[in-house]
């Protein structure tokens, strides 16, 4: 088993490390944005006094970064809850603003680099003039692009505040227009409810699961993935261990939303990577939906390559092909082949004039 899961998975393990096995475990970890999640599960077990002194130190330094960009969500969400309260729009937080001020287990050391919001696609160009009137801007600024997002995504181009510098995505529904999947974003808004101190609005709780399933497996090349795993982890323990109902209606609710296919990915390398205790009857129901036995063998190579980013020594893997390979997926599953060609080519004749 690759080292960071080993920590990960068992924090009481790590007890007798070596120097460099915890060296190894450190900087991957940091990498994968999951330092802070392990810190706290190891002060929760009582283990940090048995860690050597610099492994405490650079572990209680990531606790104060996730605790910074937790402070950054609460603010943030706050200030767009008034902003956006006053002029009637209402919204659902998503990913990890969601489960931070959910005050989900999943939020716990959550790094986060941007807020994300839905809200209905009738209020779109009116949350985003109320958000440039309010001091945020547009990151992509060329034409192409600006065009490229309000035709074919799933989101306005990505705002930033211009004196907090933090950066808000708004979307309308969770996976881009032109791709393969198509969510209905109306049955997201009517299972939306009410949680956390704030009373704030987020996802259904299997909402939540297949988002990030569908963020993953469907439009994401899996880089940097093995933290949304985890997530999923997270969310599932949580879910299943306050409604039993949850595993029935996981995939009944997947198949309603269009995700049954990302939805087996996720549970599958949940189960293999990160030992999710998922019920064998919901893994057999969600096989109902895998690919033919070469693209799902294909993607269970690629997937444990890219998603657990080491060597067996411990050491980060250098860039390799089978990144390259998922990245073309993603685009393959995003957009039309016409559309792809055009957007490819755009890309490569931009590159090649900078150049």
């Amino acid at each position: 088993m690759s080292i960071v899961l080993e920590g990960l998975r068992d924090p009481l393990g790590t007890r007798d490390w070596s120097n460099r096995r915890w060296d190894a475990f450190v900087r991957i970890a940091r990498n994968q944005n999951l330092l802070a999640r392990f810190a706290l599960h190891a002060r929760d077990l009582d283990l940090m006094d048995q860690f050597p002194a610099k492994v405490q130190d650079l572990l209680v330094a990531a606790q104060h970064v996730a605790a910074h960009h937790r402070r950054i969500v609460e603010w943030e969400s706050r200030c767009l809850r008034q902003i956006l309260s006053y002029h009637g729009i209402e919204f659902i937080l998503l990913k990890g603003a969601a489960y931070i001020m959910g005050e989900l287990p999943a939020g716990r050391g959550r790094k986060v680099s941007d807020i994300d919001i839905l809200v209905r696609k009738q209020d779109l160009e009116h949350t985003e003039q109320i958000l440039l009137h309010a001091g945020w801007a547009h990151t992509k600024l060329d034409p192409y692009d600006q065009r490229y997002y309000r035709r074919w995504m799933h989101e306005l181009p990505p705002l930033k505040h211009r004196d907090r510098k933090t950066l808000v995505d708004v979307h309308h529904t969770i996976l881009p227009e032109s791709g393969r999947l198509h969510p209905d974003p109306q049955l997201l808004w009517q299972g939306a409810r009410r949680c956390g101190s704030g009373d704030w609005l987020v996802p259904a709780p299997e909402d939540m699961v297949l988002h990030s399933a569908a963020h993953l497996f469907q439009d994401g090349d899996l880089n940097g993935g093995l933290r949304d795993l985890f997530d999923l982890d997270d969310l599932m323990r949580n879910f299943a261990g306050q409604d039993p109902d949850f595993w029935e209606r996981l995939i009944p609710r997947a198949e309603a939303l269009d995700l049954a296919r990302p939805t087996y990915y996720a549970l599958s390398f949940c189960r293999d990577l990160v030992g999710t205790p998922i019920p064998d009857f919901v893994l057999a129901r969600a096989a109902a939906h895998a690919p033919c036995r070469p693209i799902r063998d294909a993607m269970r190579f690629l997937g444990k390559r890219t998603l657990v980013p080491t060597t067996p020594d411990g050491r980060m893997r250098p860039y390799q092909w089978e990144r390259v390979v998922l990245y073309m997926r993603a685009h393959w599953l995003r957009m039309p082949p016409l559309l792809l060609a055009r957007h490819l080519s755009h890309k490569f004749f931009l590159r090649s004039k900078k150049e």
